[in-house]
């Protein structure tokens, strides 16, 4: 993934900061603060702050800096509790990060938008104490970044939201990027050893997403069968070093409620079977429709303590109302999530979007939300929402930059050889063996495949 540069004229600004030691607060040499501008784009940007302690252990913090420009604001941060009063940003340490060790770091991030320029912040002070210290030397015993042709999995570990965004074990926002299947009652011939070779090594997936109709010939007619199918996609994916997201694929009829009892005995089997594994999401309700958002939250707080008691670290994907559009698709818009979030913790909220259908309206929602929310976008297709008709080249590119500027995860639909314009495949491509030469995508294959296997920028620090 590409990065926009930062508009510091180095990229980043090293400053020393003050300590607590304990009362009363006193400057310490040997405590850095590095800040930089991640991406940016007309109005907004998205900003990281990384402090790291050279001196003494420090247990509580309050790092406060100072916004230059009237225009600039904190919209939405993680990793600290943020606030701001005038032009004084001022970030507090939370649960994981208060104590901050010799040599210990902690990364924070935020979203801010401006209205005139946006120059550094000025002016940080830690606990109250202007900056003092001075940085010549790195921490002590500083992570062990894994290598750079290590696997997405590998690289990141075992993921979890911070903020509004997807994270990694270094707590840093990450989006990965990958494929959706077809129903796997459907297309099942597509899913083998070398079709999945071609994912990881020459599409260079991050993710498969694994989706598992409950009706229309699904789960509904053989629980274990399908079950156990789910399983060994999660194991080759797992062998692969991709993530694997289980898509209880709930379409019509469009209220999850009806396939409640289905939905906790299903996820009550993946998740005590997968909990160990550090690549499973789990997405309880593809595209609730027809249905309010009231209803689509009562599920969420039914079906996601079945997954926690087995598994507690995973990361579940919510759907929303209206095909998974925040609502939009109904008339109605992110506000009702927003106002109404559902009551559990590590949670996202899905986003699905047809290029060619949803454009203008749909992409102003989710720069709102995404500026509150943490979205995934776990399907979208090039084409129409009926899954066919032409690719709408122009609409796909401006959906992708968003979701790369915002660092919003996505899978396509689909990794099939549909007969459809949403395929990635031409028609018959399954009954061979070669899944990654250019000769058997589509135009919306041939898109994705260009898209995804550019490479990844995981942060590791």
């Amino acid at each position: 993934m590409k990065r926009l540069l930062a508009l510091l004229a180095t990229g980043a600004s090293i400053i020393g900061l003050a300590v607590l030691a304990g009362p009363p607060a006193q400057a310490a040499t040997g405590c850095a603060a590095e800040y930089t501008v991640t991406s940016q784009w007309e109005g907004g940007f998205q900003a990281g702050v990384k402090i790291t302690n050279l001196g003494d252990p420090v247990s509580g913090w309050t790092l406060e800096f100072t916004m230059p420009d009237a225009g600039q604001k904190v919209v939405q941060g993680w990793n600290a509790t943020w606030s701001q009063s005038g032009s004084t940003v001022t970030a507090g340490g939370v649960d994981w990060n208060r104590t901050l060790s010799t040599g210990g770091s902690a990364d924070l991030g935020f979203v801010g938008s401006f209205t005139g320029s946006n120059p550094a912040p000025t002016s940080f002070a830690l606990n109250g104490v202007a900056c003092t210290g001075s940085v010549t030397d790195p921490p002590t015993d500083p992570p062990t970044d894994p290598p750079a042709d290590g696997t997405p999995v590998a690289v990141n570990g075992q993921l979890h939201v911070c903020g509004v965004h997807l994270c990694n074990r270094y707590d840093r926002p990450v989006q990965l990027r990958g494929m959706s299947t077809h129903g796997i009652q459907w297309f099942g011939p597509c899913y083998n050893d070398a079709s999945l070779d071609a994912l990881a090594q020459d599409w260079k997936s991050d993710l498969l997403r694994v989706a598992m109709y409950v009706q229309e010939d699904g789960y509904e007619t053989d629980p274990a069968g399908f079950t156990g199918r789910v399983n060994t996609l999660v194991d080759m994916a797992e062998a692969r070093g991709m993530y694997a997201v289980i898509d209880f694929h709930t379409l019509t009829p469009g209220d999850p409620n009806y396939n409640l009892d289905r939905a906790k005995t299903f996820f009550s089997s993946v998740a005590a079977r997968n909990a160990d594994k550090e690549n499973v999401i789990y997405e309880i309700a593809n595209e609730p429709n027809g249905v309010s958002w009231t209803a689509v939250k009562s599920y969420a707080e039914q079906v996601i303590p079945v997954i926690r008691a087995a598994d507690p670290d995973a990361v579940v994907i919510v759907g929303t109302r209206g095909w998974s559009s925040l609502g939009v698709s109904d008339g109605a818009n992110e506000s009702e999530v927003v106002n109404n979030p559902v009551n559990a913790t590590n949670i996202m909220y899905a986003f699905h979007f047809y290029a060619a259908s949803h454009k203008d309206a749909y992409r102003a929602a989710v720069s709102r939300a995404a500026t509150q929310l943490p979205l995934f976008v776990s399907e979208f297709g090039t084409v129409s929402a009926t899954g066919g008709g032409a690719v709408d080249r122009a609409s796909s590119v401006a959906w992708l930059d968003l979701l790369d500027r915002l660092k919003i995860s996505y899978a396509n639909w689909t990794y099939s050889d549909a007969d459809e314009g949403s395929a990635a495949f031409k028609p018959g491509t399954c009954e061979g063996t070669d899944y990654g030469s250019s000769g058997v995508l589509t135009e919306s294959g041939a898109l994705l495949k260009s898209r995804i296997s550019t490479a990844d920028d995981f942060p590791t620090s």
